[in-house]
């Protein structure tokens, strides 16, 4: 089992608390003296120190857990790309986060400035910090889960006596009855899913919307008239100064709350976990579609009912990722592409069929991905489409509970596909299917040779 340092942490939590070392040295019934080594990293926290800890500050077990190091250690890398080796990231990552979230942060704002200037020269290739890509930050920091939204939810299914397969049906009872809302389904709405105008107090919801998507959607307008004080409390809390941002924020969290209500989270997580995650089986029993069930199931995270973290991301064939939401510390690249050896891409040549890989990082974590297409139609005959792959993966160490585990050699670490966060911060510098040069290293180029590596890099 590993050793867990969280000198920082607990430090940082101490003070906040106002609580000097000594008293809760005594607290805890430990010596000074050791609590001064376990502040400085100097000894590990044991597991019956880390439960008093727990019980005197009110604080999870998993508050102590170095899952954003990964994450922590790739942004790192895309701040500082030929300043500090690995080790000093993962070291600066692990025992000072607040300084490492800090130079991230600074990065971050150098980022928008540069985009700002982008945008005034006209440049839109450099444009990056989207105000989608704010969301996705947004929820990466809370592990894609809001506890007080997802309660509410929760709170509300239960006196709406929500049952599987109903929900549109219900939703659209309690539209009319509370809020005085005609739902209506429509053909042509002008290329919109749904529209909801408040004179005529209409929510009209287009035809080509399938139960599940319908029962979204009005599940977002409850949100948004009756928990729209809960939701803005949210997102002023963030301080974002572009309007664009909130916009997108409020629709996010009104999904969120749509999605927990129709799959409310203590009967959504005992079922999953008695089907084993078989993402199929949970489709039909809560007639949802594979994207929705895999979405929801990124988001059981509640503390002391926790469900497997896994990531989600949703991809289309030219690499670009619309949607990225984790549990996990699984490093996502913010600097453009993503790995060609992840399954979500060879996803594309197999639709429909579900594929499973043992992916490794370069920093030796392993993880169980389970991929599959997903189609978005809208239209009839001759209307395009959106093809996209839906990514879901785990900690191998979780992977046992899933049903797409079975005949898989878990602890066969040289079977693993080694994969990487993406070409521009990838450490793997010998891989043959590289399709840009790492941030911030020279290359070794020679006009007298050829190599089978795209982008030979000078050593050191």
């Amino acid at each position: 089992m590993a050793k867990t340092f969280a000198g920082s942490r607990l430090r940082r939590l101490r003070e906040e608390r106002g609580i000097s070392q000594i008293e809760l040295a005594r607290q805890l019934a430990i010596s000074p003296s050791y609590l001064n080594q376990i502040e400085h990293d100097a000894r590990p926290l044991t597991v019956p120190v880390l439960i008093r800890i727990t019980e005197v500050f009110g604080v999870d077990t998993t508050y102590f857990a170095p899952h954003d190091t990964p994450r922590l250690v790739a942004d790192l890398r895309e701040a500082l790309p030929s300043r500090a080796t690995t080790g000093d990231l993962a070291t600066l990552a692990t025992k000072f986060p607040e300084v490492a979230e800090a130079v991230v942060e600074l990065y971050r704002r150098f980022r928008q400035v540069d985009d700002q200037l982008a945008e005034l020269v006209g440049d839109r290739d450099l444009l990056g910090h989207s105000p989608h890509e704010q969301v996705s930050d947004f929820f990466y920091r809370r592990q894609n889960y809001v506890h007080g939204l997802d309660e509410a939810a929760e709170a509300l299914a239960g006196k709406m006596e929500l049952r599987r397969g109903g929900a549109p049906g219900r939703l659209r009872d309690r539209l009319a009855e509370q809020h005085d809302i005609q739902v209506v389904l429509q053909e042509d709405l002008g290329g919109d899913l749904h529209r909801y105008e408040p004179g005529s107090r209409t929510l009209h919801l287009s035809s080509s919307l399938r139960p599940g998507q319908q029962a979204i959607r009005m599940g977002a307008q409850i949100a948004l008239l009756e928990y729209a004080d809960v939701i803005d409390e949210i997102v002023e809390e963030e301080k974002f100064e572009d309007v664009q941002t909130q916009i997108l924020t409020r629709v996010g969290l009104a999904n969120y709350f749509a999605a927990a209500l129709i799959l409310p989270y203590a009967n959504f997580l005992e079922t999953a976990e008695r089907l084993r995650y078989d993402i199929e089986l949970l489709s039909d029993h809560y007639a949802m579609g594979w994207e929705s069930i895999c979405h929801r199931l990124s988001t059981l995270q509640r503390p002391k009912a926790r469900g497997v973290p896994f990531s989600f991301v949703r991809v289309d064939r030219a690499g670009n990722m619309s949607k990225r939401q984790s549990a996990t510390g699984f490093p996502f690249s913010r600097s453009g592409g993503t790995c060609p050896l992840w399954n979500v891409y060879e996803a594309f040549n197999a639709p429909g069929r579900v594929m499973t890989q043992i992916a490794a990082m370069p920093d030796g974590q392993r993880y169980l991905w389970i991929a599959r297409t997903v189609i978005h139609q809208h239209g009839g005959f001759g209307q395009p489409g959106k093809a996209f792959a839906i990514g879901l993966g785990c900690e191998v160490r979780h992977a046992g509970r899933l049903v797409y585990s079975a005949g898989m050699d878990l602890h066969a670490t040289d079977a693993a596909t080694p994969i990487g966060p993406g070409c521009k911060t990838c450490e793997r510098m010998t891989c043959p299917q590289r399709a840009a040069a790492p941030i911030g290293r020279q290359l070794d180029l020679d006009e007298n040779r050829s190599t089978f590596i795209p982008y030979p890099l000078k050593s050191g």
